[in-house]
This record gives structure tokens, C-alpha cells and sequence, in this order.
């Protein structure tokens, strides 16, 4: 592993850092605040003490959390892990790609704006209640302020080139919780894929999906030109009207697909329009989590 920052050095690069960062995080917290915690069942005294797992080292993982005896025993580094902290490790993802920018009309965000702050929003709830919470492919599950701040600055970064995105699963703890905020509607083989390698984990969670009004609705009516934010899809139609219906019946079908795919490795699923107040997708979400513990 490589070699850990100093605890200090790396709390005062995090404070620094939370000088410099967008508005995300301090909208982040002022949703969270307006969605009241209850309390936080697993911070009762004694649960969850028994040794659960040993799981490779992880990048971020200090050397002191190292199992030194275990890991004599091979070529890598192991942790040992109990229950407690399995059980209270969430890891977030939320899809980067090119799709999530889009938004039906100028007053409203784009939908992977949505998605960073209800992603963050709910770390934010998540972090307060002592669980541990991370971004699948960029930050271990962590807890404390510093996490948050680490977490704020990942989630601003830039998008990917694809048009539509798969869920990522590295970095999942093994019986843990997880979820994914996405509007889910590249090819299902892929999201597939991710729930199936989460549920191998004994990973619980919930699916987010996040959808324009426009998207939902289909207004759009004479010649019309579709495009995939990436550009690399394209229909041009001269009664776009003509193919409501079988839009909206192909979008149906996707939902109730991925609510079907989500109910069989015992996940929840939610759609949640970015023409709706956020607050109810984080209380459903925080919820649904904590059910699925």
C-alpha cells in the first residue's frame, strides 16, 4: 500500500479544500437539514462487535487497520473487518454520463445536477449518523467531515464521454449497502451487470432513477430532431407527436423492468423527476436504506 498522509496534513488540505468548493455542498447540507434523522440504530453500544470478514486493503485504508498476521500468509494485505463496520459502509454512484446533462427546459437543472445533490445530500444524513460513506470507483467508505469534503470535490468533477453509464461496483463493501442515481436509460445489460455483481457481495440498496419532465411527458409535436447529448445518436421526424404513445409505452416498460431487476436481488427502486422538490427523493432514499440494513 502506499504510504498514508499525516492525519493533520491531510485535515488541513480537506479544510482548504472546503474554501475553494462550488455551491453543491452547502445546498447539500441546507436539503439535508430540512429531513429530520431519527435515531440512528446502529450506533447502540456493544451491536455488531464479532469479527465478519477479512477484505483486501482497500486504497485510502491506513496501515494501522492492516491485519499484519493474516496478511504474512500471502502476497497482498488484508483488513479485518466486523460487523458493524460492513453493515454501516454505504457507497454512492452517480452516473457521469453525457444523458445526465440534459434538461427539457432552460429553468431547470440538468438532471446530473439533481443527482450530485441528492448523492451528496444523503452522505451528508448518512455521515451525521456515523455510518461510513463512499463513491464507487473514486473514494472508500469513510467517516467524518473530511470524507464529506473529499466526497464534494469528487462528485465535481468532470463528466464521461459516453452517452449513457453503467453502474460501478468497485470499491462496493461485501454486505454493505449501495446506490445508484441514474435515469437508467442506456442499455439495461449493463445496469444488469451492476446489480448483479453487487447482490454477489450481499450488497443492499436502492435504484434512483432521474428523469427531465420532458422526459416523462414527451411535448414535443411536427419536425423535431433528436439528439444524444454525446452526439452520437440522431432522429429527425416530421411528426414527432406520432410517437408518443410508443415512447411513453417503451419508457412504462422500462420502468417496470428495473423495478423488476431491483425486487429480485431484494433492492428499492424510485423514479424522481427534476420538475419535483428534492426533498422527497432524499427522505424515500434515507428510508429505503435504512430498511435494507
Amino acid at each position: 500500500m502506499a504510504p498514508q498522509p499525516a492525519t493533520g496534513d491531510l485535515r488541513s488540505r480537506a479544510e482548504a479544500l472546503g474554501q475553494t468548493l462550488p455551491p453543491l455542498l452547502a445546498e447539500a447540507e441546507m436539503l439535508a437539514s430540512t429531513v429530520m434523522m431519527g435515531e440512528h440504530g446502529r450506533r447502540r453500544a456493544g451491536l455488531g462487535d464479532e469479527f465478519w470478514q477479512y477484505r483486501p486493503a482497500h486504497q485510502g485504508d491506513s496501515a494501522r487497520m492492516v491485519d499484519w498476521r493474516r496478511s504474512a500468509r500471502s502476497d497482498a494485505h488484508f483488513v479485518r473487518e466486523r460487523e458493524w463496520q460492513a453493515a454501516q459502509s454505504v457507497t454512492i454512484w452517480v452516473d457521469p454520463a453525457k444523458s445526465m446533462g440534459f434538461s427539457g427546459d432552460k429553468s431547470r437543472a440538468p438532471k446530473s445536477d439533481r443527482a450530485r445533490l441528492l448523492g451528496l445530500a444523503l452522505a451528508v444524513l448518512l455521515l451525521r449518523g456515523g455510518e461510513r460513506v463512499g463513491l464507487a470507483g473514486l473514494a472508500s467508505p469513510r467517516a467524518g467531515r473530511t470524507q464529506l469534503l473529499r466526497l464534494a470535490a469528487r462528485l465535481s468533477g468532470d463528466e464521461a464521454e459516453a452517452d449513457f453509464g453503467a453502474p460501478e461496483t468497485e470499491g462496493m463493501v461485501s454486505h454493505g449497502r449501495a446506490v445508484f442515481l441514474s435515469d437508467f436509460l442506456g442499455d439495461l445489460s449493463g445496469i444488469e451487470a451492476g446489480l448483479a455483481r453487487a447482490a454477489d457481495r450481499g450488497v443492499k440498496g436502492v435504484l434512483i432513477q432521474i428523469l427531465d419532465p420532458a422526459e416523462e411527458e414527451f411535448p414535443f409535436d411536427g419536425r423535431t430532431i433528436f439528439e444524444s447529448m454525446g452526439g452520437t445518436m440522431r432522429h429527425e421526424t416530421q411528426r414527432a407527436g406520432d410517437l408518443r404513445t410508443r415512447y411513453l409505452a417503451r419508457l412504462a416498460e422500462r420502468k417496470d423492468r428495473l423495478a423488476g431487476l431491483s425486487r429480485a436481488v431484494g433492492w428499492h427502486f424510485t423514479t424522481h423527476h427534476t420538475g419535483h422538490p428534492a426533498q422527497s427523493a432524499l427522505l424515500w432514499s434515507y428510508l429505503a436504506l435504512q430498511g435494507g440494513r
